[in-house]
């Protein structure tokens, strides 16, 4: 698909998404921000801070996505932006010289976004993938030390034990303790990661962020900020459903070893799974109308 010509924005239309972007992103960010000056750690909120590289500050910077051209812009500080050009008075997006750039990159994400949306969600793994980074753990080799079980070693292991785990994603599953390991339906590989993966994994859900902030400046920020805000939700469930206890940080559990437990975190898979393909989608129709897949395929 070609893309269309820019869509012209004056001074005062994109100065207001810029500042809305920016309260939107100080209000996510605020409890992090304030933890980490204080040297303080937070096992659900800060993850996405933690597992990924993108940082507060580079979140909060907007970029309105390809095709877009900002006028008034080029004698400010973003024209001299990576991937960005001079036109006239007004500054865009240099999709040509972001697809020379991260074009191996671009095809990895557009292949495993359409995969991943292109599957049935696989229900009923029940976040077992954490119970099984701490199964027959010893002392020092658990992931979240500063959080304690809320059951006994013993127990937890034997929930692992009464379930099978089918996980696929690799950068969970690479955190499977070595007695794990083998308990696993499927033994993911980076190399398998397109074939496997499917939108009913959480980490897969929560990943999504992962990609559009690898495709920034192309994608939207509003949509950039929209996963971020899906994966904060889906990591909230991801440490719910984990062997951990929360309660320090009010946290309730969700008890997938018990039957209501486990339709508690069917319902909320479900709703995920089906949120996180509607960003997938959003994703890739950047990638059509921004011309970018065209200069991939060429």
């Amino acid at each position: 698909m070609l893309p269309d010509a820019p869509t012209l924005l004056d001074s005062p239309t994109w100065t207001v998404r810029e500042s809305a972007h920016h309260s939107r992103v100080e209000a996510a960010t605020a409890a992090h921000r304030a933890r980490r000056g204080q040297q303080v750690r937070h096992p659900v909120e800060d993850f996405l801070f933690s597992y990924y590289s993108t940082t507060p500050a580079q979140l909060r910077r907007w970029h309105p996505g390809a095709g877009v051209r900002l006028a008034g812009a080029s004698g400010l500080e973003r024209a001299g932006w990576k991937h960005y050009r001079v036109v006239d008075d007004a500054v865009e997006l240099d999709v040509e010289a972001f697809v020379a750039a991260r074009g191996r990159a671009v095809e990895f994400i557009a292949r495993l976004l359409s995969a991943t949306a292109s599957r049935p969600a696989r229900l009923g793994c029940f976040g077992l993938h954490e119970w099984a980074m701490v199964y027959r753990a010893t002392d020092g080799d658990i992931r979240h030390e500063q959080v304690p079980l809320r059951l006994s070693q013993a127990a937890t292991d034997a929930v692992v034990e009464r379930h099978q785990i089918t996980c696929t994603h690799f950068d969970a599953f690479r955190f499977f303790t070595a007695d794990a390991l083998p308990r696993n339906a499927v033994q993911p590989t980076r190399e398998s990661q397109v074939a496997l993966e499917q939108p009913g994994c959480l980490h897969a859900g929560m990943d999504v962020y992962k990609w559009a902030t690898k495709l920034t400046p192309l994608v939207p920020s509003e949509l950039t900020l929209d996963c971020f805000d899906l994966a904060m939700e889906i990591r909230l469930l991801d440490m719910q459903a984990s062997p951990y206890d929360l309660s320090a940080y009010d946290v309730e559990p969700v008890r997938i070893e018990t039957a209501t437990g486990k339709a508690a975190y069917l319902e909320r898979q479900r709703a995920f799974a089906e949120r996180s393909n509607v960003l997938r989608h959003r994703l890739l129709t950047v990638l059509e109308t921004s011309g970018a897949a065209g200069l991939i395929r060429a």
